[in-house]
């Protein structure tokens, strides 16, 4: 609940703040420089006078580039292929990393169905599922495509993790329009947070996106220098056994080494190659970890108890025996939703300060962790 309070003051806050602000003047014959400073999943431009949304990430290795224009409702003038007209007034997306973006731009109202909603954490998103606002449409990647034709959507914001999805590519052949988010696929926070100015396209809110991110953008950059401020580096460790004796935890390219960097902290792994994530023997990493200082997202583990019904090797591990384990997963939405893996890639700012306050307490005095909690 408190995450709900504070993310309705912080869009009071950055909606009076992003009135107040000029209309900047576009010159309509030069391609203007782009707006996008992190992200590279996506563009904004203008060609001629003609705004073009780019997607150039749609899913995982994908070499495809999709170029939508985009016209508001009101201009009369003949479409091109891949026109979407804005603002967008009936919508239906696709993952929980999209609500709280919707949210921020007051639009949560314009989703007309989602996928799977039990996952859905927010407050707000929830009442309107409770109320039938917002419909059932299927389970993730398998959509319902007759009940999501029958609801009408202007627009359907999808994802994909490997290929084209087949019921998205349905829905496309029935006359509706579908664009894919890659949010998920950057690597930097700031990067996925950027996200947000896709969803400020689509519903002509593009001034108020603008304003959002820098918020969290300034806030996101003051932690990282209130972190160099500490000369010790706590060593962390991180991940855990997940299956056949196998410890899965970030490579040293990854976002959530990107996250740890940022709090000016020594991930073990920090110097490893690789995106996504390492594959390792139980002994390596307790032969480099066993005495590291925090054990930070221990997998899906929520408890101890957990961890040592699972291996009692765990409790080899220093951080395990003076309990300096911190997980997300324990902070859920009433229907079990894990409220980091919905807010987190939004709220970058909070996540950093989270990871700043595990680590370094005394910076953050007065702060109070937004997702993370140690285990108990």
């Amino acid at each position: 609940m408190k995450t709900i309070k504070l993310l309705t003051a912080f869009v009071f806050i950055l909606f009076s703040f992003s009135c107040k602000k000029e209309i900047l003047k576009v010159d309509k014959n030069v391609k203007s420089k782009s707006t996008i400073k992190y992200a590279k999943g996506f563009d904004i431009v203008y060609e001629n006078g003609v705004k073009k949304l780019i997607i150039n990430s749609a899913y995982q290795n994908s070499n495809e580039i999709f170029e939508y224009y985009i016209k508001n409702k009101s201009d009369k003038k003949t479409p091109q292929l891949n026109t979407i007209f804005t603002p967008v007034k009936r919508i239906v997306v696709t993952s929980t990393t999209h609500i709280p973006m919707v949210e921020l731009l007051n639009e949560e109202t314009s989703i007309v169905g989602f996928p799977y909603s039990k996952y859905i954490s927010s407050e707000k998103t929830r009442a309107l599922i409770d109320n039938g606002i917002i419909k059932e449409i299927g389970k993730e990647n398998s959509l319902n495509t007759e009940i999501l034709l029958d609801l009408k959507p202007q627009l359907v914001v999808g994802y994909s993790v490997s290929s084209a999805n087949k019921s998205l590519t349905t829905i496309k052949k029935a006359g509706i329009d579908v664009i894919y988010n890659g949010d998920w696929l950057e690597q930097t926070p700031l990067g996925r947070a950027e996200w947000i100015k896709f969803f400020g396209v689509l519903f002509d809110k593009e001034k108020q996106a603008d304003s959002i991110f820098n918020v969290i953008e300034a806030n996101y950059l003051d932690a990282v220098t209130l972190a160099e401020k500490s000369d010790k580096k706590a060593t962390i460790l991180s991940g855990a056994i997940m299956s056949k004796d196998i410890w899965n935890l970030p490579a040293g390219e990854s976002f959530v080494a990107r996250f740890l960097n940022d709090a000016n902290v020594n991930y073990l792994w920090k110097d490893s190659k690789g995106k996504g994530s390492l594959s390792l023997s139980f002994e390596s990493v307790f032969e480099k970890a066993q005495n590291a200082d925090f054990w930070i997202a221990p997998g899906y583990f929520s408890s101890k108890e957990q961890l040592l019904k699972s291996n009692k090797l765990y409790t080899k591990f220093k951080a395990f025996n003076t309990d300096n384990i911190y997980t997300p997963s324990t902070k859920k939405g009433k229907t079990g939703g894990v409220i980091y893996y919905e807010l987190a890639s939004t709220r970058p700012d909070l996540v950093l300060k989270d990871i700043i306050k595990i680590t370094n307490p005394d910076l953050l005095q007065k702060y109070e962790f937004t997702f993370f909690e140690k285990m108990k």
